[in-house]
């Protein structure tokens, strides 16, 4: 039993007649008299009872009336639901967001998408990065923004856009620190740190740097909260590291890192190069003109924020 046959047959029905049935179906009327035996066929029962003036519902065809034009309505309602997901007016998608992100303005990305799309629904997912690839991994994620540190991205994952963010320390106004504009993280060693629980996103950057200068940190507070890790630093309980934009947002002192000035990598993830849900793919189209928060950031910062993303 198929829909086609079903809408011959409530054709039929309705009309009493095969010849305006036929007329209005546009179809010949042999070929509805064909779909409807094959239909009678399909079920193991007679549907109509034919004479020469007029056609009859038999029980069974009464019986599947009553169902066939709702049955006729959930498959109209499914194709429309399903074309108005894969025209990305409706359906969903899950983004993950690796904590203390900053080099992308997600919320203004976000409203750009809401605007064009207004019946998708977006849920959040704000954590390490380690769960958001097991949450992409499994499925349970579309796509996320995960940080990358001195680590390959797994090969199962796909790096749909990558970014580069830059890091400074930040120092409260009566640190020793507070008088410098610049600092070597050898010289670290002796002060004490504001940082992040461990497994996030940024603390595992940082830990790395350290590491790969061969020297401890004095970690006196830990948190998973930037603005309570600004907080503590403005009243002198530790230096932290943090993105540039969070630096200058904040207001604080910051002073660059040497050598080098590190940047810890940032990229949006999928399991595939093209995400197979609709939803998904209308944000990264999004994504391919960068949005960036630049309110609080120097000159400098701004005209160089258009630099940093590349493609992969």
């Amino acid at each position: 039993m198929d829909s086609r046959k079903l809408a011959h047959f409530v054709a039929v029905a309705e009309l009493g007649h095969f010849t305006r049935a036929a007329e209005i179906l546009h179809v010949s009327q042999s070929g509805l008299s064909a779909s409807i035996r094959a239909l009678e066929n399909d079920l193991g029962c007679v549907l109509f009872e034919r004479t020469t003036r007029s056609v009859l519902l038999t029980a069974a065809g009464r019986v599947l009336h009553e169902h066939a034009s709702s049955i006729l309505r959930e498959i109209t309602d499914a194709q429309n639901s399903l074309k108005a997901l894969s025209d990305c007016v409706a359906g969903s998608f899950t983004l993950g967001l690796v904590q203390t992100l900053t080099v992308v303005d997600v919320p203004a990305v976000l409203a750009q998408f809401h605007r064009r799309y207004p019946r998708v629904e977006v849920t959040l997912t704000e954590a390490p990065s380690s769960d958001l690839l097991t949450g992409v991994g499994n499925g349970q994620l579309d796509l996320a923004y995960v940080a990358l540190g001195s680590k390959a991205l797994p090969p199962e994952f796909v790096a749909l856009r990558s970014y580069a963010e830059r890091l400074v320390l930040v120092a409260g106004d009566d640190h020793p620190l507070a008088s410098r504009s610049a600092v070597e993280i050898m010289e670290l060693h002796e002060y004490s740190f504001v940082d992040f629980k461990a497994g996030l996103g940024l603390e595992t950057v940082v830990a790395e740097l350290f590491f790969a200068a061969g020297i401890n940190r004095n970690v006196a507070f830990r948190t998973s909260e930037m603005d309570l890790a600004l907080a503590l630093v403005s009243h002198g309980l530790g230096v932290a590291i943090v993105p540039e934009p969070v630096a200058h947002r904040s207001g604080m002192h910051q002073l660059s890192l040497l050598p080098g000035k590190p940047s810890r990598e940032l990229a949006l993830i999928s399991r595939t190069a093209c995400p197979t849900n609709p939803a998904a793919r209308a944000f990264l189209q999004l994504t391919a003109d960068p949005i960036y928060p630049t309110e609080g950031m120097p000159p400098a910062a701004r005209d160089g924020a258009s630099q940093r993303e590349t493609f992969i």
